[in-house]
């Protein structure tokens, strides 16, 4: 008889605990062929080292690599209506003043000017010369598409007839001297008068303004 055998002959007539012996090697034996198996298989199935390279468009004999695509731009127009309210909805607003208290009286004054010479004429403030003005060139459009003026006489139809500006001390140095010249030419151009007003004016010398602004529309009408 092989002497190999000998153990398990021996297990075999110990009685029930060789009995169980022998039955837990053989549990165990068949467990690990299962997993032995099972680690092949899947082994078999992973995707090699190139794949991962190809998959991540990476050339490793190169040594380069080609960069992940970037994501789409998002549109221009990705704020609608309804992420506008729901951002004015969290907000605080506050109010404050629409003309400082040089035009504010100068505003008043007008509407009495007017009121005297020429009483289908109305007084509108800080006007956008966007509202009042059109252009077939957009380049020139967009230079005064965003400026206002400070007053804007209007007639009963609704036609603006004279931009009124109120001049500070610097209106004639940098910046405001170029701003004033471009208001002044467009409305030009579109037959807007434009009346200068300076801080030393009275309130009888601006009527007087007015007043001859008003026969002179009357003497073209």
């Amino acid at each position: 008889m092989d002497s190999a055998a000998d153990p398990v002959i021996a297990l075999a007539t110990g009685g029930w605990r060789g009995m169980l012996l022998i039955a837990g090697a053989v549990l165990a034996g068949a467990w690990l062929q299962t997993a032995s198996h099972r680690w092949r298989w899947r082994s078999r199935r992973r995707p090699k080292r190139s794949d991962f390279q190809m998959l991540l468009g990476r050339k490793r004999r190169t040594g380069t690599s080609t960069p992940p695509a970037p994501f789409p731009a998002p549109t221009a127009n990705v704020f609608d209506a309804a992420a506008q309210l729901r951002a004015v909805e969290r907000a605080t607003f506050r109010r404050q003043r629409l003309l400082n208290r040089g035009e504010a009286r100068l505003l008043r004054v007008l509407d009495e000017a007017c009121a005297e010479t020429a009483p289908d004429w109305r007084v509108m403030a800080q006007v956008s010369l966007g509202e009042i003005l059109s252009s077939p060139d957009e380049d020139a459009f967009r230079a005064v598409n965003s400026k206002r003026v400070d007053l804007l006489i209007i007639g009963g139809d609704g036609q603006a007839l004279h931009a009124v500006e109120l001049q500070g001390s610097g209106h004639h140095l940098g910046p405001a001297a170029t701003r004033d010249a471009i208001k002044r030419e467009a409305l030009r151009r579109a037959g807007i008068g434009y009346l200068e007003v300076q801080p030393g004016d009275t309130p009888a010398e601006i009527r007087a303004k007015v007043a001859k602004l008003a026969a002179r529309g009357q003497r073209a009408a």
